[in-house]
């Protein structure tokens, strides 16, 4: 009897650990592969209505993606570019339009929950004011990370005709952006290969896939 519990013992533990081993083996991945990496921003920033609905180009927040190695993190004036003046929804804005107009006032300027945080990090009282504050911006947290050794250059690709949802995929879609690819080396040479082999966009291409294109 008492080996009989022990045995069952055993077996209740093992089939334990196999479905946790199972659970978690679609999140196994090799070290540095960080595919699914989509951390919290500091404001919820909606790529899908921006890019997606709204047909923002990627290079219009991302500008030098065009001429430098880095696409950059859109700075707090582009994003004011619009936010100066667009600081709710419609809906919203009409809503205070109307009541205005029935209490025979200006409106007052509408703020929305999702904008609030924007304003605030600018240290802004009114969206139309200038940032005055060189201190003030926002601490996006960056989501796609190569190792310093390896030098991606955006201007290369993009002016090859890359699109931006190659290596990103379709950020028009996502509320939140994450890492599709894992963007390792591997998946760069055979990119590289492809391109080579079929062109981009129709136009014949030489990717390298020499060592010191990317690493020197």
């Amino acid at each position: 009897m008492h080996q009989r519990i022990i045995t069952f013992t055993l077996l209740v533990g093992i089939g334990c650990g196999l479905t946790v081993l199972a659970a978690g083996a679609s999140s196994w991945r090799l070290t540095g592969n960080h595919r699914g990496y989509a951390p919290a921003q500091p404001i919820a920033y909606s790529h899908r209505l921006h890019a997606g609905e709204l047909g923002i180009d990627c290079k219009f927040c991302h500008s030098s993606a065009e001429h430098g190695r880095h696409a950059g993190i859109p700075s707090a004036d582009v994003c004011l570019k619009c936010h100066k003046y667009v600081t709710s929804s419609y809906d919203l804005l009409r809503q205070e339009l109307t009541r205005a107009d029935k209490e025979q006032r200006k409106p007052n300027i509408i703020i929305s929950e999702n904008l609030k945080p924007l304003y605030a990090a600018l240290k802004l009282d009114d969206p139309k004011q200038p940032v005055t504050n060189l201190q003030a911006g926002i601490a996006w947290s960056r989501v796609h990370n190569l190792p310093d050794y390896v030098a991606f250059d955006h201007r290369a690709h993009v002016s090859a005709g890359v699109s931006c949802q190659a290596c990103h995929g379709p950020v028009e879609a996502m509320e939140r952006v994450r890492q599709i690819e894992d963007l390792s080396m591997g998946w760069c040479v055979n990119c590289h290969r492809d391109a080579t082999k079929h062109g981009i966009q129709g136009k014949r291409v030489h990717a390298s896939i020499d060592c010191s294109t990317c690493h020197y």
